[in-house]
């Protein structure tokens, strides 16, 4: 006899998300969902039943809603089959792609359909998707919308891709305005294109050259773009891959004026430090750039005070010849840094050491991106949730081997860095992935998946 449960796992250590912190539960799982939380020792059974020790701790499964995957079109830099794999073998159940890098651009629904296409049958885990807002689509957001992306994103500088182009103050506020009606959020590569202009592109191998190009001030005011904006349209915007630290009392002023605002941040930004990159080291570059160690631990404080929301990957593959490693060129590298397999342990590192805990984790790395795509069964373990699980050692440690990297190219800053934490195993709707058997659903936001 079962209780009704496919399956039961019994674990001493588990972070159900509601910050509770850590609590012992058993946890039935039915029809790919969370349908009990149960004292550890309570006698209920199932067909399947997995024991953890304290070594490991039960987490929800990660959500990622910083991704680019460049299928169609660009698969060679990156493709869903080998970006899905790094994605489980990170703990991440589910991730949502960018709408730029793959050809076309998903700013129409006809590109979107593109993307369904070639993300079918090959996902590990759960994919949706964003779609782009660019000068001359506004037509397009409501039947984007209503063909289920999960909300939209913009520039407003140069993106790297010519069928990309960034968007004016006016055309920024004007999506907010659509998007208001919607429901939906706008995702804003926020560094300003005449601020960027005016000091002009840095050349050659010094990383210092190129981090002078990109002062905090180009992220700063196009910042300020984005609060003027949501302020005056409604609309809700979020800041994607926040570098510079004096934004933050800029976007706590906003929130406390009522301003429908958040923002996230990357691994890469909370772990790496502008002193420690050496020149020609183009493994590093990224836009906004890596800045100084005292940036760096202001934007913890950032977590800390809740004016970061969360922590996602902004995963940017390219190939060796795209970064040039061999000639070590900053102003020809693409920028862009690949990382969607080592985001826990890289957050769990410095989280650990500044006093934070594995809720914490969780709330900037499972919930808070779930939340900003409109998941609401992503995020936690709770009744009615999807049964997605990392099982996480917190105490194991590795180093980084690129060897050993599943995305499609494993170009690093990170090669040889010691790390807190290992992924022991990553389940999806209570299953254990099975990298032979691809279960990934594509999400759509006309589900409320």
């Amino acid at each position: 006899m079962t209780d009704g449960f496919d399956l039961v796992i019994r674990a001493p250590r588990v972070i159900s998300g509601h910050g509770d912190g850590e609590i012992a539960a058993a946890v039935g799982v039915r029809d790919g969902s969370v349908a009990a939380l149960m004292p550890l020792d309570h006698a209920a059974t199932a067909p399947s039943v997995l024991e953890l020790d304290s070594s490991v701790v039960l987490m929800p499964g990660l959500v990622d809603s910083h991704v680019h995957i460049c299928e169609p079109g660009n698969t060679e830099w990156e493709g869903f089959a080998a970006a899905t794999r790094a994605a489980a073998a990170g703990g991440i159940t589910t991730l949502v792609d960018m709408p730029l890098d793959s050809v076309p651009s998903t700013v129409s629904v006809a590109a979107l359909e593109l993307k369904r296409q070639a993300a079918a049958g090959q996902c590990q885990v759960d994919v949706g998707f964003w779609g782009g807002v660019i000068p001359g689509n506004r037509g397009d957001l409501v039947p984007l919308h209503q063909a289920g992306v999960l909300g939209f994103k913009c520039f407003l500088a140069h993106s790297g891709s010519d069928d990309f182009p960034p968007v004016t103050d006016r055309e920024m506020e004007d999506a907010l305005g659509v998007l208001r009606e919607l429901g939906s959020p706008l995702l804003v590569h926020a560094e300003s294109a005449e601020a960027a202009a005016a000091i002009g592109a840095a050349t050659g191998p010094r990383y210092a050259d190129y981090l002078a190009s990109r002062p905090r001030g180009v992220e700063n005011l196009a910042i300020c773009q984005v609060i003027e904006a949501a302020r005056r349209s409604g609309g809700r915007a979020h800041v994607v891959h926040l570098s510079s630290s004096d934004a933050l009392p800029m976007i706590a002023s906003a929130r406390r004026d009522g301003v429908a605002l958040t923002a996230e941040s990357c691994p890469h930004y909370l772990t790496l430090t502008a002193e420690e990159i050496p020149d020609g080291a183009t493994a590093f570059k990224c836009s906004p750039p890596i800045r100084e160690e005292a940036n760096r631990e202001l934007l913890w404080d950032g977590l800390r005070d809740g004016v970061l929301d969360l922590v996602v990957s902004d995963h940017s593959p390219a190939t060796a010849h795209m970064k040039e490693v061999a000639s070590g060129d900053f102003s020809a590298a693409w920028g862009g840094i690949s990382s969607l397999q080592l985001g826990l342990p890289l957050i769990w590192t410095g989280a650990r050491g500044r006093g934070y805990s594995l809720g914490d984790v969780a709330r900037w790395m499972s919930a808070g991106p779930a939340r900003l795509a409109g998941l609401r069964r992503k995020g936690k373990v709770a009744v009615g949730y999807d049964a997605d699980f990392c099982l996480f050692a917190p105490d194991e440690s590795f180093v980084v081997d690129p060897a050993e990297i599943h995305h499609r190219h494993p170009v690093t800053p990170y090669p040889g860095r010691a790390l807190a934490g290992v992924v022991r195993g990553t389940i999806l709707r209570g299953e254990p992935i099975d990298p032979g058997r691809p279960r990934g659903q594509l999400l759509s936001g006309r589900e409320g998946t």
